[in-house]
Protein backbone atom coordinates (compact mmCIF):
# COMPACT_ATOMS: atom_id res chain seq x y z
CA UNK A 1 0.00 0.00 0.00
CA UNK A 2 1.48 3.40 -0.87
CA UNK A 3 2.32 5.69 2.04
CA UNK A 4 -0.43 8.07 3.11
CA UNK A 5 1.68 10.64 4.92
CA UNK A 6 5.20 11.93 5.03
CA UNK A 7 7.85 12.58 7.62
CA UNK A 8 10.33 15.42 7.81
CA UNK A 9 13.90 14.85 6.74
CA UNK A 10 16.83 17.26 6.77
CA UNK A 11 17.82 17.30 3.12
CA UNK A 12 17.49 15.58 -0.20
CA UNK A 13 21.08 16.21 -1.15
CA UNK A 14 22.74 13.31 0.67
CA UNK A 15 20.40 10.49 -0.30
CA UNK A 16 19.26 11.22 -3.86
CA UNK A 17 20.90 10.35 -7.15
CA UNK A 18 21.37 13.13 -9.68
CA UNK A 19 18.28 13.56 -11.84
CA UNK A 20 18.13 14.16 -15.57
CA UNK A 21 21.76 13.51 -16.50
CA UNK A 22 21.36 10.49 -18.80
CA UNK A 23 19.60 10.26 -22.15
CA UNK A 24 18.97 7.15 -24.22
CA UNK A 25 22.49 7.06 -25.78
CA UNK A 26 24.23 7.34 -22.39
CA UNK A 27 22.17 4.53 -20.87
CA UNK A 28 22.86 2.33 -23.92
CA UNK A 29 26.59 2.99 -23.50
CA UNK A 30 26.40 1.77 -19.89
CA UNK A 31 24.44 -1.33 -20.92
CA UNK A 32 26.60 -2.27 -23.90
CA UNK A 33 29.80 -1.63 -21.97
CA UNK A 34 28.67 -4.11 -19.32
CA UNK A 35 28.05 -6.61 -22.13
CA UNK A 36 31.68 -6.04 -23.23
CA UNK A 37 31.21 -6.87 -26.95
CA UNK A 38 34.85 -7.41 -27.91
CA UNK A 39 35.51 -9.46 -24.79
CA UNK A 40 32.54 -11.69 -25.64
CA UNK A 41 33.46 -12.03 -29.32
CA UNK A 42 37.12 -12.75 -28.63
CA UNK A 43 36.63 -14.84 -25.50
CA UNK A 44 33.14 -16.25 -25.02
CA UNK A 45 32.53 -17.16 -28.67
CA UNK A 46 35.89 -18.87 -29.12
CA UNK A 47 35.39 -20.71 -25.82
CA UNK A 48 32.03 -21.94 -27.06
CA UNK A 49 33.48 -23.20 -30.31
CA UNK A 50 36.68 -24.63 -28.86
CA UNK A 51 35.55 -26.13 -25.56
CA UNK A 52 31.94 -27.13 -26.19
CA UNK A 53 32.39 -27.88 -29.90
CA UNK A 54 28.91 -26.74 -31.00
CA UNK A 55 28.86 -24.69 -34.21
CA UNK A 56 25.35 -23.27 -33.79
CA UNK A 57 26.45 -20.41 -31.55
CA UNK A 58 25.18 -17.62 -33.89
CA UNK A 59 21.69 -19.12 -33.74
CA UNK A 60 21.99 -19.49 -29.96
CA UNK A 61 22.56 -15.74 -29.63
CA UNK A 62 19.43 -15.03 -31.69
CA UNK A 63 17.30 -17.46 -29.65
CA UNK A 64 18.49 -16.00 -26.37
CA UNK A 65 17.80 -12.48 -27.68
CA UNK A 66 14.22 -13.55 -28.47
CA UNK A 67 13.77 -14.85 -24.89
CA UNK A 68 15.20 -11.66 -23.38
CA UNK A 69 13.01 -9.53 -25.66
CA UNK A 70 9.98 -11.39 -24.30
CA UNK A 71 11.21 -10.80 -20.76
CA UNK A 72 11.74 -7.11 -21.52
CA UNK A 73 8.07 -6.61 -22.44
CA UNK A 74 6.90 -6.99 -18.85
CA UNK A 75 10.15 -5.64 -17.43
CA UNK A 76 9.88 -2.24 -19.12
CA UNK A 77 6.11 -2.12 -18.53
CA UNK A 78 6.82 -2.41 -14.82
CA UNK A 79 9.62 0.18 -15.09
CA UNK A 80 6.98 2.78 -15.97
CA UNK A 81 5.39 2.17 -12.56
CA UNK A 82 8.42 1.36 -10.39
CA UNK A 83 11.39 3.74 -10.64
CA UNK A 84 14.22 2.43 -8.48
CA UNK A 85 18.01 2.11 -8.82
CA UNK A 86 17.62 -1.31 -7.18
CA UNK A 87 15.82 -2.72 -10.25
CA UNK A 88 15.53 -6.49 -9.59
CA UNK A 89 15.37 -5.90 -5.84
CA UNK A 90 12.54 -3.40 -6.18
CA UNK A 91 10.59 -5.38 -8.77
CA UNK A 92 10.75 -8.62 -6.82
CA UNK A 93 9.76 -6.75 -3.63
CA UNK A 94 6.70 -5.31 -5.35
CA UNK A 95 5.77 -8.55 -7.09
CA UNK A 96 6.64 -11.36 -4.69
CA UNK A 97 6.86 -9.55 -1.37
CA UNK A 98 9.46 -7.70 0.66
CA UNK A 99 11.24 -10.80 2.06
CA UNK A 100 11.75 -12.16 -1.46
CA UNK A 101 12.97 -8.74 -2.54
CA UNK A 102 15.64 -8.58 0.15
CA UNK A 103 16.68 -12.14 -0.71
CA UNK A 104 17.05 -11.04 -4.33
CA UNK A 105 19.07 -8.01 -3.21
CA UNK A 106 21.60 -10.26 -1.48
CA UNK A 107 21.85 -12.35 -4.65
CA UNK A 108 22.29 -9.22 -6.79
CA UNK A 109 25.08 -7.85 -4.61
CA UNK A 110 27.03 -11.11 -4.85
CA UNK A 111 26.41 -11.54 -8.59
CA UNK A 112 27.34 -8.02 -9.68
CA UNK A 113 30.34 -7.86 -7.36
CA UNK A 114 31.55 -11.20 -8.80
CA UNK A 115 31.21 -9.81 -12.32
CA UNK A 116 32.94 -6.54 -11.44
CA UNK A 117 35.78 -7.93 -9.34
CA UNK A 118 36.28 -10.87 -11.70
CA UNK A 119 37.27 -8.47 -14.47
CA UNK A 120 40.39 -7.47 -12.51
CA UNK A 121 41.62 -11.00 -13.16
CA UNK A 122 41.79 -10.55 -16.92
CA UNK A 123 42.84 -6.92 -17.32
CA UNK A 124 46.52 -7.88 -16.95
CA UNK A 125 46.31 -10.52 -19.67
CA UNK A 126 44.42 -8.12 -21.94
CA UNK A 127 47.14 -5.52 -21.43
CA UNK A 128 50.12 -7.84 -22.11
CA UNK A 129 50.25 -7.64 -25.94
CA UNK A 130 49.67 -3.88 -25.87
CA UNK A 131 52.39 -3.23 -23.31
CA UNK A 132 54.75 -5.65 -25.03
CA UNK A 133 54.41 -3.73 -28.30
CA UNK A 134 54.93 -0.36 -26.63
CA UNK A 135 57.53 -1.13 -23.96
CA UNK A 136 58.88 -4.54 -24.96
CA UNK A 137 57.57 -6.12 -21.77
CA UNK A 138 54.81 -6.03 -19.18
CA UNK A 139 54.54 -5.89 -15.37
CA UNK A 140 52.84 -8.41 -13.09
CA UNK A 141 49.10 -8.67 -13.74
CA UNK A 142 48.30 -7.17 -10.33
CA UNK A 143 50.09 -3.92 -11.21
CA UNK A 144 47.87 -3.45 -14.26
CA UNK A 145 44.83 -4.45 -12.19
CA UNK A 146 45.66 -1.84 -9.54
CA UNK A 147 46.00 0.91 -12.15
CA UNK A 148 42.61 -0.07 -13.60
CA UNK A 149 41.17 -0.28 -10.09
CA UNK A 150 42.29 3.27 -9.30
CA UNK A 151 40.82 4.64 -12.53
CA UNK A 152 37.48 2.88 -12.01
CA UNK A 153 37.36 3.99 -8.39
CA UNK A 154 37.91 7.66 -9.29
CA UNK A 155 35.34 7.58 -12.09
CA UNK A 156 32.82 5.97 -9.73
CA UNK A 157 32.92 9.11 -7.58
CA UNK A 158 32.38 11.49 -10.50
CA UNK A 159 29.17 12.55 -12.19
CA UNK A 160 27.39 9.67 -13.88
CA UNK A 161 27.30 11.50 -17.22
CA UNK A 162 31.11 11.81 -17.16
CA UNK A 163 31.26 8.03 -16.85
CA UNK A 164 28.85 7.87 -19.78
CA UNK A 165 31.15 10.01 -21.95
CA UNK A 166 34.14 7.77 -21.18
CA UNK A 167 32.13 4.67 -22.02
CA UNK A 168 30.85 6.26 -25.23
CA UNK A 169 34.36 6.86 -26.56
CA UNK A 170 35.55 3.36 -25.63
CA UNK A 171 32.45 1.57 -26.87
CA UNK A 172 32.13 3.25 -30.27
CA UNK A 173 35.74 2.39 -31.11
CA UNK A 174 35.22 -1.16 -29.87
CA UNK A 175 32.14 -1.77 -32.04
CA UNK A 176 33.81 -0.24 -35.09
CA UNK A 177 36.80 -2.58 -34.84
CA UNK A 178 34.50 -5.62 -34.37
CA UNK A 179 32.64 -4.70 -37.56
CA UNK A 180 35.93 -4.18 -39.44
CA UNK A 181 37.10 -7.60 -38.26
CA UNK A 182 33.77 -9.08 -39.39
CA UNK A 183 34.13 -7.57 -42.85
CA UNK A 184 37.65 -8.94 -43.09
CA UNK A 185 36.41 -12.43 -42.17
CA UNK A 186 33.44 -12.26 -44.52
CA UNK A 187 35.61 -11.01 -47.38
CA UNK A 188 38.07 -13.88 -46.97
CA UNK A 189 36.02 -17.05 -46.72
CA UNK A 190 37.55 -20.49 -46.29
CA UNK A 191 37.78 -22.92 -49.19
CA UNK A 192 34.22 -24.07 -48.48
CA UNK A 193 32.99 -20.54 -49.32
CA UNK A 194 30.36 -18.49 -47.49
CA UNK A 195 28.44 -21.05 -45.44
CA UNK A 196 25.28 -20.54 -43.37
CA UNK A 197 25.65 -23.87 -41.57
CA UNK A 198 26.18 -22.12 -38.21
CA UNK A 199 22.65 -20.71 -38.45
CA UNK A 200 21.06 -24.13 -38.96
CA UNK A 201 19.07 -25.60 -36.03
CA UNK A 202 20.70 -28.97 -36.79
CA UNK A 203 24.03 -27.55 -35.61
CA UNK A 204 22.62 -26.11 -32.38
CA UNK A 205 20.28 -28.76 -30.99
CA UNK A 206 22.99 -31.34 -30.38
CA UNK A 207 24.71 -32.60 -27.22
CA UNK A 208 26.09 -29.51 -25.50
CA UNK A 209 23.20 -27.21 -26.47
CA UNK A 210 22.55 -26.46 -22.79
CA UNK A 211 26.05 -25.15 -22.19
CA UNK A 212 25.91 -23.09 -25.39
CA UNK A 213 22.60 -21.45 -24.43
CA UNK A 214 23.95 -20.57 -21.00
CA UNK A 215 27.14 -19.22 -22.55
CA UNK A 216 25.01 -17.12 -24.92
CA UNK A 217 22.91 -15.64 -22.15
CA UNK A 218 26.05 -14.74 -20.22
CA UNK A 219 27.02 -12.63 -23.23
CA UNK A 220 23.91 -10.49 -22.67
CA UNK A 221 24.51 -9.85 -18.97
CA UNK A 222 24.22 -6.11 -18.49
CA UNK A 223 21.23 -5.55 -20.80
CA UNK A 224 18.98 -5.40 -17.72
CA UNK A 225 20.89 -2.49 -16.17
CA UNK A 226 19.01 0.22 -18.08
CA UNK A 227 16.48 0.22 -15.22
CA UNK A 228 19.28 0.74 -12.67
CA UNK A 229 19.87 4.21 -14.15
CA UNK A 230 16.16 5.13 -14.33
CA UNK A 231 16.40 7.64 -11.46
CA UNK A 232 19.18 9.49 -13.30
CA UNK A 233 17.52 9.43 -16.73
CA UNK A 234 16.08 12.53 -18.35
CA UNK A 235 12.81 10.78 -19.22
CA UNK A 236 12.69 7.32 -17.57
CA UNK A 237 9.37 6.32 -19.18
CA UNK A 238 10.97 6.75 -22.62
CA UNK A 239 14.65 6.12 -21.87
CA UNK A 240 14.40 2.74 -20.12
CA UNK A 241 12.24 0.93 -22.74
CA UNK A 242 14.23 2.31 -25.69
CA UNK A 243 17.59 1.56 -24.10
CA UNK A 244 16.53 -1.97 -23.11
CA UNK A 245 15.12 -3.00 -26.48
CA UNK A 246 17.88 -1.33 -28.49
CA UNK A 247 20.55 -2.94 -26.33
CA UNK A 248 19.13 -6.44 -26.78
CA UNK A 249 18.86 -5.88 -30.53
CA UNK A 250 22.36 -4.41 -30.94
CA UNK A 251 24.00 -7.11 -28.81
CA UNK A 252 22.17 -9.91 -30.65
CA UNK A 253 23.06 -8.57 -34.10
CA UNK A 254 26.70 -7.94 -33.20
CA UNK A 255 27.28 -11.33 -31.57
CA UNK A 256 25.41 -13.36 -34.17
CA UNK A 257 27.20 -11.58 -37.04
CA UNK A 258 30.65 -11.91 -35.48
CA UNK A 259 30.30 -15.56 -34.49
CA UNK A 260 28.94 -16.41 -37.96
CA UNK A 261 31.67 -14.57 -39.92
CA UNK A 262 34.23 -16.41 -37.80
CA UNK A 263 32.88 -19.71 -39.18
CA UNK A 264 32.94 -18.26 -42.70
CA UNK A 265 36.63 -17.36 -42.42
CA UNK A 266 37.73 -20.62 -40.81
CA UNK A 267 35.12 -23.01 -42.19
CA UNK A 268 32.28 -24.53 -40.12
CA UNK A 269 33.97 -27.93 -40.21
CA UNK A 270 37.24 -26.53 -38.75
CA UNK A 271 36.03 -23.81 -36.38
CA UNK A 272 35.94 -26.03 -33.27
CA UNK A 273 39.48 -27.32 -33.77
CA UNK A 274 40.94 -23.88 -34.60
CA UNK A 275 39.18 -22.17 -31.69
CA UNK A 276 40.33 -24.91 -29.34
CA UNK A 277 43.92 -24.42 -30.45
CA UNK A 278 44.08 -20.62 -30.70
CA UNK A 279 41.49 -19.64 -28.06
CA UNK A 280 41.23 -15.84 -27.60
CA UNK A 281 43.93 -15.31 -30.21
CA UNK A 282 41.75 -16.66 -33.03
CA UNK A 283 40.00 -13.40 -33.90
CA UNK A 284 43.26 -11.44 -33.76
CA UNK A 285 45.10 -14.01 -35.86
CA UNK A 286 42.35 -13.80 -38.47
CA UNK A 287 42.59 -10.01 -38.42
CA UNK A 288 46.36 -10.21 -38.89
CA UNK A 289 45.98 -12.49 -41.89
CA UNK A 290 43.24 -10.43 -43.53
CA UNK A 291 43.85 -6.85 -42.39
CA UNK A 292 47.49 -6.60 -41.32
CA UNK A 293 49.42 -6.03 -38.10
CA UNK A 294 48.04 -2.53 -37.54
CA UNK A 295 44.51 -3.90 -37.27
CA UNK A 296 45.73 -6.48 -34.75
CA UNK A 297 47.38 -3.79 -32.63
CA UNK A 298 44.22 -1.68 -32.64
CA UNK A 299 42.09 -4.71 -31.84
CA UNK A 300 44.29 -5.74 -28.91
CA UNK A 301 44.22 -2.20 -27.53
CA UNK A 302 40.44 -2.10 -27.76
CA UNK A 303 40.19 -5.55 -26.16
CA UNK A 304 41.96 -3.95 -23.20
CA UNK A 305 39.58 -0.99 -23.17
CA UNK A 306 36.61 -3.36 -23.54
CA UNK A 307 37.50 -4.96 -20.22
CA UNK A 308 38.03 -1.52 -18.67
CA UNK A 309 34.66 -0.26 -19.95
CA UNK A 310 32.92 -3.30 -18.49
CA UNK A 311 34.60 -2.58 -15.14
CA UNK A 312 33.31 1.00 -15.15
CA UNK A 313 29.78 -0.08 -16.05
CA UNK A 314 29.54 -2.89 -13.49
CA UNK A 315 31.07 -0.66 -10.81
CA UNK A 316 28.32 1.91 -11.36
CA UNK A 317 25.61 -0.77 -11.39
CA UNK A 318 26.87 -2.47 -8.22
CA UNK A 319 27.22 0.82 -6.37
CA UNK A 320 23.64 1.77 -7.21
CA UNK A 321 22.31 -1.52 -5.87
CA UNK A 322 24.10 -0.93 -2.58
CA UNK A 323 22.86 2.68 -2.60
CA UNK A 324 19.24 1.57 -3.07
CA UNK A 325 19.52 -0.79 -0.10
CA UNK A 326 21.23 1.81 2.07
CA UNK A 327 18.63 4.46 1.24
CA UNK A 328 15.90 2.13 2.48
CA UNK A 329 18.03 1.13 5.53
CA UNK A 330 18.17 -2.53 4.49
CA UNK A 331 21.93 -2.00 4.50
CA UNK A 332 23.53 0.54 6.88
CA UNK A 333 22.37 4.07 6.11
CA UNK A 334 25.87 5.18 5.09
CA UNK A 335 25.45 3.25 1.81
CA UNK A 336 22.49 5.46 0.97
CA UNK A 337 24.58 8.64 0.91
CA UNK A 338 25.46 10.45 -2.31
CA UNK A 339 27.98 13.15 -3.03
CA UNK A 340 26.34 16.61 -2.82
CA UNK A 341 28.61 17.79 -5.65
CA UNK A 342 28.37 14.91 -8.15
CA UNK A 343 25.25 13.00 -7.09
CA UNK A 344 27.27 9.75 -7.21
CA UNK A 345 26.56 7.04 -4.60
CA UNK A 346 29.72 7.91 -2.69
CA UNK A 347 29.83 5.39 0.15
CA UNK A 348 28.59 2.49 -1.98
CA UNK A 349 31.19 3.27 -4.65
CA UNK A 350 34.03 3.40 -2.11
CA UNK A 351 32.88 0.11 -0.56
CA UNK A 352 32.93 -1.57 -3.96
CA UNK A 353 36.44 -0.22 -4.59
CA UNK A 354 37.66 -1.52 -1.22
CA UNK A 355 36.35 -4.99 -2.05
CA UNK A 356 38.10 -4.91 -5.43
CA UNK A 357 41.39 -3.88 -3.80
CA UNK A 358 41.21 -6.68 -1.24
CA UNK A 359 40.54 -9.31 -3.91
CA UNK A 360 43.41 -8.12 -6.14
CA UNK A 361 45.85 -8.19 -3.21
CA UNK A 362 44.57 -11.59 -2.03
CA UNK A 363 45.13 -13.20 -5.42
CA UNK A 364 48.48 -11.50 -5.95
CA UNK A 365 49.91 -12.46 -2.55
CA UNK A 366 48.77 -16.10 -2.85
CA UNK A 367 49.82 -16.47 -6.48
CA UNK A 368 46.39 -17.70 -7.58
CA UNK A 369 45.54 -17.89 -11.28
CA UNK A 370 43.73 -14.59 -11.96
CA UNK A 371 42.27 -15.63 -15.32
CA UNK A 372 40.73 -18.99 -14.43
CA UNK A 373 40.10 -18.62 -10.70
CA UNK A 374 39.04 -14.97 -10.69
CA UNK A 375 37.86 -13.86 -14.12
CA UNK A 376 36.43 -17.12 -15.49
CA UNK A 377 34.97 -18.51 -12.28
CA UNK A 378 33.82 -15.09 -11.07
CA UNK A 379 32.26 -14.14 -14.41
CA UNK A 380 30.48 -17.47 -14.84
CA UNK A 381 29.15 -17.48 -11.28
CA UNK A 382 28.12 -13.82 -11.45
CA UNK A 383 26.37 -14.36 -14.76
CA UNK A 384 24.48 -17.32 -13.34
CA UNK A 385 23.32 -15.13 -10.45
CA UNK A 386 21.99 -12.53 -12.89
CA UNK A 387 20.18 -15.31 -14.78
CA UNK A 388 18.48 -16.35 -11.51
CA UNK A 389 17.46 -12.74 -10.89
CA UNK A 390 16.05 -12.31 -14.40
CA UNK A 391 14.00 -15.50 -14.03
CA UNK A 392 12.66 -14.51 -10.60
CA UNK A 393 11.88 -11.00 -11.83
CA UNK A 394 9.88 -12.47 -14.72
CA UNK A 395 7.70 -14.29 -12.17
CA UNK A 396 7.46 -11.11 -10.07
CA UNK A 397 6.23 -9.12 -13.09
CA UNK A 398 3.34 -11.56 -13.57
CA UNK A 399 2.46 -11.43 -9.85
CA UNK A 400 2.66 -7.62 -9.76
CA UNK A 401 0.36 -7.12 -12.73
CA UNK A 402 -2.05 -9.73 -11.40
CA UNK A 403 -2.73 -7.25 -8.58
CA UNK A 404 -2.03 -3.93 -10.34
CA UNK A 405 -2.42 -4.61 -14.04
CA UNK A 406 -5.04 -2.03 -14.92
CA UNK A 407 -4.10 -0.22 -18.10
CA UNK A 408 -1.70 -2.89 -19.35
CA UNK A 409 -2.52 -5.28 -22.17
CA UNK A 410 -2.68 -9.02 -21.51
CA UNK A 411 0.41 -9.39 -23.74
CA UNK A 412 2.49 -7.12 -21.49
CA UNK A 413 1.27 -8.36 -18.13
CA UNK A 414 0.84 -12.08 -18.73
CA UNK A 415 1.61 -13.69 -22.11
CA UNK A 416 5.09 -12.29 -22.81
CA UNK A 417 6.31 -12.60 -19.18
CA UNK A 418 4.79 -16.09 -18.97
CA UNK A 419 6.58 -17.31 -22.08
CA UNK A 420 9.81 -15.72 -20.89
CA UNK A 421 9.50 -17.38 -17.48
CA UNK A 422 9.15 -20.84 -19.00
CA UNK A 423 12.10 -20.33 -21.35
CA UNK A 424 14.30 -18.82 -18.63
CA UNK A 425 13.46 -21.66 -16.23
CA UNK A 426 14.64 -24.16 -18.84
CA UNK A 427 17.91 -22.23 -19.26
CA UNK A 428 18.42 -22.17 -15.47
CA UNK A 429 17.93 -25.94 -15.36
CA UNK A 430 20.40 -26.38 -18.21
CA UNK A 431 22.86 -24.09 -16.43
CA UNK A 432 22.77 -26.15 -13.26
CA UNK A 433 23.08 -29.40 -15.24
CA UNK A 434 26.08 -28.06 -17.18
CA UNK A 435 27.79 -26.01 -14.46
CA UNK A 436 30.89 -28.23 -14.37
CA UNK A 437 31.34 -27.69 -18.12
CA UNK A 438 30.86 -23.95 -17.71
CA UNK A 439 33.56 -23.81 -15.02
CA UNK A 440 35.84 -26.18 -16.87
CA UNK A 441 36.13 -28.51 -13.86
CA UNK A 442 35.55 -32.23 -13.38
CA UNK A 443 31.93 -33.34 -12.80
CA UNK A 444 32.81 -34.44 -9.26
CA UNK A 445 34.54 -31.15 -8.34
CA UNK A 446 33.07 -29.52 -5.19
CA UNK A 447 33.01 -26.21 -7.08
CA UNK A 448 30.41 -27.67 -9.43
CA UNK A 449 27.84 -27.35 -6.64
CA UNK A 450 29.50 -24.95 -4.20
CA UNK A 451 29.52 -21.89 -6.46
CA UNK A 452 25.88 -22.02 -7.64
CA UNK A 453 24.79 -22.95 -4.10
CA UNK A 454 26.01 -19.54 -2.90
CA UNK A 455 22.85 -17.95 -4.29
CA UNK A 456 20.10 -19.96 -2.55
CA UNK A 457 22.03 -19.57 0.71
CA UNK A 458 22.29 -15.79 0.16
CA UNK A 459 18.60 -15.59 -0.75
CA UNK A 460 17.60 -17.43 2.44
CA UNK A 461 19.80 -15.15 4.55
CA UNK A 462 18.21 -12.12 2.89
CA UNK A 463 14.71 -13.43 3.53
CA UNK A 464 15.67 -14.04 7.16
CA UNK A 465 16.98 -10.48 7.48
CA UNK A 466 13.73 -9.11 6.03
CA UNK A 467 11.73 -11.05 8.60
CA UNK A 468 13.96 -9.64 11.36
CA UNK A 469 13.26 -6.14 10.04
CA UNK A 470 9.54 -6.83 9.96
CA UNK A 471 9.59 -7.78 13.65
CA UNK A 472 12.12 -5.29 15.00
CA UNK A 473 12.10 -2.34 12.59
CA UNK A 474 8.67 -2.20 10.96
CA UNK A 475 9.25 1.35 9.71
CA UNK A 476 12.29 0.16 7.75
CA UNK A 477 10.39 -2.88 6.52
CA UNK A 478 7.61 -0.63 5.22
CA UNK A 479 10.09 1.25 3.04
CA UNK A 480 11.49 -1.81 1.26
CA UNK A 481 11.19 -1.49 -2.52
CA UNK A 482 9.84 2.07 -2.51
CA UNK A 483 12.98 3.66 -3.96
CA UNK A 484 13.09 7.45 -3.91
CA UNK A 485 9.64 7.41 -2.25
CA UNK A 486 11.02 5.52 0.75
CA UNK A 487 11.61 8.78 2.62
CA UNK A 488 7.85 9.34 2.62
CA UNK A 489 7.02 5.94 4.07
CA UNK A 490 5.79 5.81 7.67
CA UNK A 491 5.04 3.08 10.14
CA UNK A 492 1.82 1.45 8.94
CA UNK A 493 -1.28 1.54 11.04
CA UNK A 494 -2.49 -1.76 12.53
CA UNK A 495 -5.29 -1.94 9.96
CA UNK A 496 -2.70 -1.87 7.17
CA UNK A 497 -0.37 -4.44 8.71
CA UNK A 498 -1.55 -7.26 6.48
CA UNK A 499 -0.89 -5.15 3.39
CA UNK A 500 2.57 -4.14 4.61
CA UNK A 501 3.50 -7.75 5.33
CA UNK A 502 3.31 -8.60 1.64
Amino acid sequence: MPPTSTVERPSNVSDALARGRLGVPSVIFFVLSAAAPLTVVAGVVTTGYGVIGVTGIPLAFLLVAAVLALFSVGYVAMSRRVENAGAFYAYISRGLGRPAGVGAAWVALIAYNALQVGLYGTIGVAAEPVLDRIFGGHPHWSVVALVAWALVGVLGLLRVDINGLVLAALLVAEIVVILVFDLGQLGNPAESGVSFAALSPDNLFVPGVGAVLVLAILGFVGFESAVVFSEESKDPRRTVPLATYLSVGIIAALYALSSWTMTVAVGPDRIAAEAGEQSVGLIFNLAGAHLGDTAVTIGQALFLTSVLAAMISFHNTTARYAFALGRERVLPAVFGQTSPRTGAPRAASVAQSVLGLLVILLYAVNGWDPVVKLFFWGGTTGGFGVLLLITTTSVAVIAYFARSGAGETVWRRLIAPGLATVALAVIVWLAVANFADLLGVAPDSPLRWALPAVYPVAALLGIGWALVLRGNRPDTYARIGLGAASSAAVLPTPSAEAEVAR
